[in-house]
């Protein structure tokens, strides 16, 4: 490994010797091209004017290295040689500099500044040449900043004026002293559009809206006049704005028959006869429509039928309603090699009301190595899922007004789950009912919602109902010697994990994201409702004492977990992305730990990626080379943050700097996790760390995450071995993850 990083730093330091190879004569290489503020008395966002710049050096990995520049410098100039083409398709041509493109650069910038207010704003360009490579700057010069004085509104049409004046929608949204940037007035004119075009104005632009603006004063700041133009047509002139509302609601198919019942037509129109023309609610039933498993498209058209009315047409296009596909995957689990086959069934409208119902059967099978005296030696898997989904609330007590204002699905689902095992056979039969929805922002006027509102969205899910039944027919008896009865071996965690079990759940999870933040928060409990039936009919015990249902001990707990994500957009392809996660689980009642699958565990390609999955904590405990040591390091709790530095190299590749922090630990104190229950006194001692780089392939639809984590501080250990950072070792503190998708 270091011999491999030594000869690509090797190769990158001689290209470097070269990287104006290929800058002809009397021109120059763009070095470096860089945007300042020579005005103190002005705060300007220098990063964000960089994008205006029409030409910019080449690009540097993670803002160092020219890498591309220097691969497309090691070819050679006979192009017919395979390797000079693929070094050139590799790399980057020289940014060789334009002066013409330099003084558009300027004047962009200089017309950006007057955009957010600087009327007076000046930009002059400096060069700084070495040998063939030059050095670009350009220098601001905002001057002051101008704010909006006194505000006036010319309505040239005599109904929008009254319409305004009646809804005091205007007057009172561009006020004196904002700052007098086209985003402030650009705003306030597709605002007014928008609001018009929902109130029956339906050929009403933003075009039709313009400003002046009077700076005369000398005082810093503009009056502005606000000029709302007459409708115009070459045939009448001026006249008043046309006004429309709606006469009939028909709905057409290009296929023989209508896919949808009318009754689910009407629920996802949210035009309506004799109501106004509404730009917001033509949007809706486009986004209501698409939501339609059983639609593959519509149109919406409008037809004036006479003056001022309306006639609108919705073509609705059915989808294929029946399909079967087939899907093979591969599998590797703990170095365990396999295949699975996947066959699912769907019909996307199955009770004419675009209700999807789809039928799953996978079969999976895994090669076991190293298990020792044990008769088998594979691992097979047979299951069967059925799941129907609703596009709507299927449930009482559901106002009108709330389906209207949030898009809703109902699911019901069922899957059994055949596993076998050399050491034991494991089923389990799961059943869950749950609602999704999300606030619509349309369902709100959008001219009253800012742009950020509108991008900004609320989602729920409510796990009304959620069954898992684990049972264990038959476990091998070397297994059973070996880890549950054995005398020298009483793991309680694993044991418990190797009983039939029942557990029955009421979740509730809310997620918050408005493009730059995103929050998810879930609560859920399990047992309440078996223990309150139990004590109130009666039931039988265990020989631990737990209540049983339907003669299986049932799991009582509750779980919350919270977490947050934000990134700090930097300039053009960089940002930072910070991350922080909490989650907390507490047994209780009829259970002494909790299942295995609603434990937390760290490590991995989500995680603390310095360590593999499932190999950190809990807390300081130290793995004593056990055989299914994964039982163990797991916990009752979880907190988790990371910094990450993203930075696109060239299309379609990014790199990344991350630290990763965090640990988790038990809320009591079991016997077999030594050093892993939470103290207020000790956990921040016990605190991971990890750092590394990794690399992102885009594809659009997905990307692939290669990451590289280094142990920075292992809490397993004291003395040296506590602090790798310092006495790094690549074969015990290296941790290489592949994953699909971005860690957070």
């Amino acid at each position: 490994m270091i011999r491999v990083a030594l000869g690509i730093a090797i190769v990158i330091i001689l290209a470097a010797c070269s990287s104006t190879k290929y800058v002809p004569e009397g021109c120059y290489l763009l070095e470096s091209a860089h945007v300042v503020n020579d005005d103190p008395s002005t705060v300007v966002n220098t990063s964000s004017l960089k994008s205006y710049v029409r030409q910019d050096a080449n690009n540097r990995w993670v803002g160092a290295i020219k890498v591309p520049l220097h691969i497309y410098s090691l070819s050679g100039r006979d192009s017919s040689k395979w390797i000079n083409r693929t070094l050139r398709a590799l790399g980057e041509p020289p940014s060789i500099y334009d002066s013409l493109r330099t003084r558009a650069s300027a004047d962009d910038l200089r017309q950006q500044l007057q955009n957010q207010g600087y009327l007076q704003a000046q930009v002059t360009t400096s060069t700084e040449i070495r040998k063939r490579k030059l050095r670009l700057t350009y220098h601001l010069l905002p001057g002051q900043r101008y704010h909006i004085g006194d505000v006036d509104y010319d309505i040239r049409d005599p109904q929008i004026d009254s319409l305004l004046t009646a809804t005091g929608d205007h007057n009172n949204r561009l006020e004196s002293m904002m700052p007098l940037t086209t985003k402030v007035l650009d705003g306030e004119r597709s605002r007014l559009a928008k609001f018009l075009s929902d109130r029956g104005y339906m050929r009403f632009h933003r075009e039709h809206i313009s400003f002046m603006a009077d700076s005369s004063r000398h005082d810093g700041t503009a009056d502005i006049r606000l000029i709302l133009h007459p409708y115009s047509t070459r045939e009448h002139g001026d006249s008043l704005h046309p006004f429309y509302r709606i006469r009939n609601v028909n709905y057409v198919t290009d296929a023989d028959a209508m896919p949808l019942r009318n009754g689910v037509l009407r629920a996802n129109t949210f035009i309506f006869i004799d109501s106004l023309y509404s730009s917001t609610q033509l949007q809706r039933t486009y986004s209501a429509f698409a939501r339609l498993s059983a639609i593959r498209y519509t149109n919406i058209t409008f037809r004036q039928a006479d003056e001022g009315l309306l006639d609108c047409d919705i073509l609705v296009s059915p989808a294929r309603r029946h399909s079967i596909t087939f899907r093979p995957e591969g599998t590797h689990t703990s170095g365990d090699l396999g295949a699975a086959a996947v066959l699912t069934y769907t019909d996307r409208n199955i009770f004419k009301g675009s209700e999807q119902l789809s039928i799953e059967a996978r079969v999976a099978y895994e090669a076991i190595r190293g298990l020792e005296g044990y008769d088998g030696r594979d691992f097979l898997e047979y299951s069967l899922e059925g799941r129907l989904q609703f596009p709507r609330f299927i449930a009482p007590f559901v106002s009108q007004r709330f389906r209207r204002q949030n898009t809703a699905s109902s699911e019901v689902s069922v899957l059994y789950d055949l596993q076998n095992r050399p050491e034991y056979h494991r089923r389990v039969l799961s059943a869950s009912w749950r609602y999704r929805w999300r606030n619509d922002p349309l369902g709100t006027s959008s001219s009253m919602l800012t742009a950020s509102q509108q991008r900004t969205f609320h989602s729920y899910q409510l796990d009304l109902l959620g069954i898992n039944y684990v049972s264990m027919p038959w476990i091998s008896d070397r297994f059973r010697q070996d880890y549950l009865e054995d005398p020298t071996n009483q793991n309680a965690i694993l044991r418990y994990n190797y009983e039939d079990q029942l557990i029955m759940r009421l979740g509730f999870g809310y997620t918050y994201n408005n493009g730059s933040t995103a929050i998810k928060a879930n609560i859920e409990t399990a047992g309440n409702v078996l223990q309150g039936a139990t004590h109130l009919f009666g039931s039988g015990h265990n020989a631990l004492g737990q209540r049983l249902a339907f003669r299986v001990a049932f799991a009582q707990y509750v779980k919350a977990d919270f977490d947050i994500t934000h990134s700090f957009t930097l300039d053009y392809g960089r940002e930072l992305v910070a991350h922080l996660g909490f989650g907390m689980a507490y047994p209780y009642g009829n259970s002494y730990i909790l299942p295995f699958e609603k434990r937390y565990f760290a490590g991995g390609a989500n995680g603390i990626r310095g360590w593999s999955v499932r190999s950190l904590g809990p807390g300081g405990y130290l793995s004593n080379d056990g055989h299914i040591n994964f039982i163990n390091q797991t916990g009752d709790m979880h907190i988790t943050a990371n910094l990450e530095f993203r930075a696109q190299l060239v299309s379609k590749v990014s790199a990344a700097f991350f630290v990763d922090a965090g640990n988790i630990w038990t809320l009591r104190n079991y016997a077999d996790q030594p050093n892993g229950q939470f103290r207020f006194d000790t956990f921040y001692k016990q605190i991971a760390l990890a750092y590394g780089l990794g690399l992102r392939l885009n594809f659009d639809f997905f990307v692939l995450r290669f990451d590289f984590g280094m142990k920075a501080i292992d809490p397993a250990y004291q003395g040296k071995r506590h602090f790798p950072i310092i006495n790094p070792k690549l074969n015990r503190d290296l941790t290489f993850h592949f994953a699909v998708g971005m860690p957070f």
